[in-house]
């Protein structure tokens, strides 16, 4: 299976950038499905059914979060209408939704979860690394997933640097998020699993991590208040591209950021 993971969208400029971009960098890459991490991309917090759908037509099939999952509140009552999306497994019990979701092609079947990270997290989550071993597990017996896929949507690169070792073997690929910037060590692990640091974003090239310039400085440099808003103007799309063969293992990874 060839599968395309696309980084934290980032607000209007990020979908525009996916809409403008995928389309044809799908089809010119024989992707078979394409994951998409959606937790930003409503005016860069949260997600919402409309924008989900709008990136559907673009080519997105399923969905993971973090930790701005239910930041647009309308999210709460819409996500249980929604099979593709995967929110944070190892959060709050009482979020609603699904801990994984799965995509078939060919007879190859997908599965796809998301766990956020301990290290520097404002709200503690569960334990994200047996939460995992639950979640494979299912995928596995249950589901009858050959390639699983991890968005580990974290803070720290060693606890994601970690979980790749931890999971070697037993997924697909290890994807990290939630940082917005690319790391260039995409690999594949001595037991076949594929991995990355972060996927990067996809957003306004001219932003802090997709979001206003002027705000991020006056906060920062200045410790005035300023509301974050996203950034516009021209836009990238971040993520990696990798293949599986029929036993889950991982054969390929790459990177990749296009330009509108």
């Amino acid at each position: 299976m060839r599968v395309c993971f696309v980084g934290d969208i980032v607000g209007g400029a990020g979908r525009r950038a996916f809409k403008t971009v995928m389309p044809g960098f799908l089809k010119s890459n024989e992707i078979d499905c394409c994951i998409v991490n959606a937790e930003n991309s409503v005016h860069g917090l949260g997600a919402s059914i409309n924008i989900l759908r709008e990136l559907e037509a673009s080519g997105a099939d399923l969905f993971t979060m973090g930790n701005h999952t239910f930041s647009n509140r309308d999210f709460l009552s819409q996500i249980s209408k929604v099979s593709n999306v995967a929110r944070p497994a190892n959060f709050s019990p009482s979020w609603p939704g699904n801990d994984y979701c799965t995509f078939e092609k060919n007879g190859e079947k997908l599965g796809v979860f998301n766990l956020l990270g301990q290290v520097y997290a404002n709200v503690l989550p569960d334990n994200p690394f047996s939460y995992a071993d639950g979640i494979i597990e299912r995928l596995k017996r249950v589901e009858g997933c050959t390639t699983i896929v991890l968005d580990f949507h974290c803070d720290a690169t060693s606890e994601k640097c970690a979980m790749g070792y931890y999971l070697d073997g037993k997924v697909s690929v290890v994807a990290g998020t939630h940082t917005h910037v690319q790391t260039a060590d995409e690999t594949i692990l001595p037991s076949g699993t594929g991995y990355i640091t972060d996927c990067g974003m996809s957003g306004a090239k001219e932003s802090v991590l997709g979001m206003s310039i002027d705000a991020s400085i006056r906060r920062l440099a200045y410790k005035l208040p300023a509301k974050y808003e996203p950034a516009d103007g021209p836009g990238f799309v971040c993520g990696i591209i990798f293949e599986t063969d029929r036993n889950g293992r991982c054969t390929a990874i790459k990177r990749f950021c296009e330009y509108e």
